[in-house]
């Protein structure tokens, strides 16, 4: 989905005041309140933003230990181990991945003996054939999007002033 210069502006604005109301970003925006809902609906129809909801901390919910555990799998059994992994609550993440293993997870943990606990019991599980595991020692990035929001406007902004009549 190709995403313009108003686009952009709004998905920051949703970053930086994730709180605001609806007719408060009109007005911030400079656009009329339907023309917002319109494409606060549109972006979330074509998969640029998603359900808003708290984002919640599992170090402040007693697991402050994060760890990235690789999980290399058995042939033909990819949607089998991550069905079991979706079972376990540690398991805040899963992906399948190239490279040396098939799987990379977030796992969480309230300490380092309960994390080795969980990588054994994902171990054992049918079709892991080996895990590979990381402790996060200091988190130095946090998620975030609104740089790439950034860039994706200024790219937008930039072919909107290449149109003629712009």
């Amino acid at each position: 989905m190709a995403v313009d210069a108003l686009d952009a502006r709004i998905l920051r604005l949703l970053l930086e005041q994730p709180r605001t109301s609806v007719r408060e970003y009109a007005r911030i925006l400079g656009v009329a309140r339907g023309t917002l809902q319109a494409r606060l609906e549109r972006l979330e129809r074509d998969g640029v933003t998603t359900a808003a909801g708290p984002r919640v901390s599992p170090a402040a919910l007693g697991h402050p230990v994060l760890a990235f555990v690789r999980l290399e799998v058995t042939q033909g059994r990819l949607d089998e181990v991550a069905a079991a992994l979706a079972a376990v609550p540690e398991v805040v993440e899963a992906y399948s991945i190239t490279g040396g293993c098939d799987l990379a997870s977030r796992v969480v943990a309230p300490d380092n003996a309960r994390l080795e606990d969980i990588v054994q019991r994902l171990g054992r599980l049918p079709g892991v054939l080996r895990t590979t595991t990381e402790i996060a020692l200091r988190e130095r990035v946090p998620h975030r999007v609104l740089p790439l929001v950034e860039s994706v406007g200024r790219g937008a902004a930039a072919q909107d002033r290449k149109r003629p009549g712009a």
